[in-house]
Parts: structure tokens; sequence; C-alpha cells
């Protein structure tokens, strides 16, 4: 059975504990670091929940490093995925943040606030060359000049068509849906050939496409939300205009919903979205049901999800733990990652020429593979890392209480950039 890692769901509580333990404030962003010298001494690397799955990968990472450069001895910690945003806040609090350390960058943001992690932009000429842009985009924060971590390992989004289920009501299943506005026409059409019974759409508006329409969700320097547009309005009323119709499944929009890849999964819809690997995890839950699926690129811009690493402003190290974190990212040990966890791709421009993320044998899970791989060039982060939990939820049920009629797309979307505001303290 092949490896897996977790995409584990990062949270605000890093941005919340930071506040709550008087390191809040947001307004400390350092000055830029020089780094020089000689690459030597103790460098500590951290890393979230690879053993004892990747031991042996990031043991071969560190010994490779360490024979490169032998004047440094790297020591190597890995935390538990249960806690991890606690373990670094208590880290970053007490002053005990590790050289390089693995952050997602919703967890970088609120230390890059502080002053405690380095823009590496401005000590790496090559980063922007050896790196996909939206992997260093994703390391740049609102109302902040830098990059605050490498990039490390990729995913995105692609969707997946149930075939025999198109080719039942009149579609075509290679020919699946290209954009939003062909998915709405060939749902009703599904929906009026089945009676009724079987849907092509299955997830209601979230706020990522919004993004994906062009429509701004935070203003630029990040200091306020401003999605309660017309134009925000109008693609919300075409999702209660879809569900009036009967296009959508009817518990869309309450807590019996199981999510569109479940609902897929068990063939009661014929769209989902997934990762590079989802037809791998459909061939165990219902291998049926795998051989029937079609992968296609996402509409739009292709959503982006980025593990990083950052390096601590205050090491005493700082040329051996950048030149750490530009090791264990660069493209040959993240191609060697990629091969031994499938569904995980490198950040690296570089490996856009290597054909095990190029080439496909003809198998549709392959092909996902390449049609991920290949989206990495265009994909980027779509939700705003602003956007925490309780903005989510305020957010989902605006846009919950918009579809169902209960009150207007405009006022759904103008209740949920005002209390969204009041969370972020702009009102």
């Amino acid at each position: 059975m092949a490896r897996t890692i977790c995409w584990i769901a990062a949270t605000t509580a890093l941005a919340a504990g930071l506040a709550g333990c008087g390191l809040g404030g947001g307004d400390d962003q350092a000055e830029p670091v020089e780094v020089t010298g000689e690459i030597e001494g103790v460098v500590t690397l951290q890393t979230w929940a690879l053993k004892p799955n990747f031991t042996d990968y990031v043991e071969e990472v560190i010994e490779g490093f360490e024979a490169e450069y032998p004047d440094v001895d790297v020591r190597w910690l890995d935390q538990p995925g249960e806690g991890y945003s606690e373990k670094v806040l208590s880290q970053a609090a007490s002053g005990d943040l590790p050289d390089v350390v693995n952050l997602p960058p919703d967890f970088a943001l609120p230390l890059a606030e502080q002053g405690m992690l380095i823009d590496v932009d401005s000590v790496d000429e090559a980063l922007r060359e050896e790196y996909v842009d939206g992997g260093v985009a994703a390391y740049e924060f609102a109302g902040m000049d830098g990059v605050f971590g490498y990039p490390w390992y990729l995913n995105t989004d692609v969707n997946y068509w149930n075939a025999e289920l198109l080719e039942e009501y009149g579609l075509d299943g290679d020919s699946p849906p290209t954009s939003f506005e062909e998915l709405v026409d060939q749902a009703r059409i599904m929906a009026e050939e089945s009676g009724g019974s079987a849907h092509l759409m299955s997830r209601k508006l979230e706020l990522g496409d919004f993004v994906n329409a062009g429509i701004p969700v935070l203003s630029e320097d990040g200091s306020e939300f401003v999605f309660n547009t017309p134009e925000a309005a109008a693609l919300l009323d075409e999702y209660r205009d879809a569900f009036d119709e009967g296009l959508l499944p009817r518990d869309v929009l309450t807590d019996a919903y199981l999510g569109n890849s479940q609902l897929f999964v068990e063939e009661k819809v014929a769209w989902s979205t997934g990762g590079g690997n989802f037809i791998n995890g459909i061939r165990e839950s219902n291998p049926s049901l795998a051989e029937k699926v079609v992968p296609s690129p996402a509409f739009g811009t292709p959503p982006l999800y980025v593990q990083g690493l950052g390096v601590a402003r205050d090491s005493d190290n700082l040329a051996a733990a950048v030149e750490l974190a530009r090791w264990v990212t660069n493209a040959e040990n993240q191609a060697e990652f990629a091969r031994i966890v499938p569904g995980i791709f490198p950040s690296t421009t570089a490996s856009a020429e290597d054909p095990f993320f190029t080439d496909s044998t003809g198998t549709n899970d392959d092909d996902a593979k390449v049609i991920a791989f290949e989206s990495l060039a265009e994909a980027q982060v779509l939700q705003p890392y602003e956007v925490d939990d309780a903005m989510s939820d305020i957010i989902n049920q605006q846009i919950s209480l918009a579809i169902s009629g209960e009150v207007t797309s405009q006022e759904a979307l103008d209740t949920a950039v005002e209390r969204c505001n009041n969370l972020l303290g702009t009102s």
C-alpha cells in the first residue's frame, strides 16, 4: 500500500494563540537580515508528522546535507500531527523556534508579522527562478514585503467525473464540462433526464469561487474583506437559482451534507474535486467506480495547497539554516519525496522536465497525476489566510441563507463582510 501524508487542515489557532500570549500586534515586521558567514554549526529541522513513515527518507536527506557540509550538525525534530499549531505557538512564545521549521502559509503569517521569520527573498537571489510562482506567492502576505518561507510540497484539485452516470443521462462522458456555465447547463440536462434523482452539481458556492471569478475577497493591504459586491451577489444568485431548480442535492445546505467527494464515492453525484491521487483512494473504497472516473482540469484557476519551510530569524547559524531549507526543498529531494508519497508534487521549476510528473501511462489515475502537476503552474491559494474558522462559519451560514432564499444574496454578503471585518478588527 502506498504511503500517504496528511494534509492536515490548518487553522488560525496559531495567530490567536500568539495574540493571547502577548505577542500580538502585527506591526513588528523586522528589518531584513544579512546572511553571511560559513555554513557550519548546529541547526535544528522541525517537520510535521513524518515519523515513522518517512524516517528513512528524511534521514537520507539530512545525511546528504551533512556530507555536503561536514561542519554542520543537523538535529531533526518531528512533531505529531495532533496539536502541531499549539506546539509551534509554544516554541514561538518561549523563543525556542527551531532554525528550520515546517510551516504552511497560514502558520507562517503570524510568525512573519512578529518578525520571527526571515524574508528568504532578500537572502536568496535564485528563489523566484527555482520555485514555481504560486508556491512563492503563497508566502507573500498582504500588507507585508517579503517571502516568508520556501515552498515545499504542493497539491491542487482536479475535476473528477463519473462517465457512466453522465452517459446514462444523455451526456458525453469523454467531454465533461469545462466551465461553471457548462456545469450548470449539463446539470440541468441530468436533472431532467433522471427525473431529479441524479445530480451533477455537488456543492454550494465557496469563498474560493469568488476569487476564481475575479472577484476580490480581501483588500490588497489585507485590512478588510470586500466580497459584498454586485458581482459576488450575481454569482451567488446563480447558485440560488440552481438550487431552486433542483440541480444540487437538497441537503447541501444542511449538516446532513456529506461533502462532494463522499457523495461521489457513493455514486450519488457525478462530479467531485480532489487531489491528484483521488482515484487511488476511490479504488480502495469503491473499486467498481474507479474505472469509470474521468479526470479533467479544475475550472478556472486551480486551488493551491502548500507546505513549506520557514527559517527562524533568531537562528544562531543563519547561513546553515538557509542552506538546509534550500537543500530539503531542492528539486532532487522533492522529486524523491513525491515518488514515495503519491499525490504530492514538488514546488521546483526544474521538476517540469521530470517525465515522472509530465508523462502518463494512459490510466485514469496517471492522467489525473499529470493534470494536477501541470495545473500547478497556474494554481493559486484561493482563500485568504486571514479567514479563520469563525469567519468560515459566518460565510457558510450566510451563503446557505441566500441559496435557500431566506435573505437576498446582497444582504447575505453584506452581513458576512460586516461580521468578518469585526473579527478581523477593522470595524
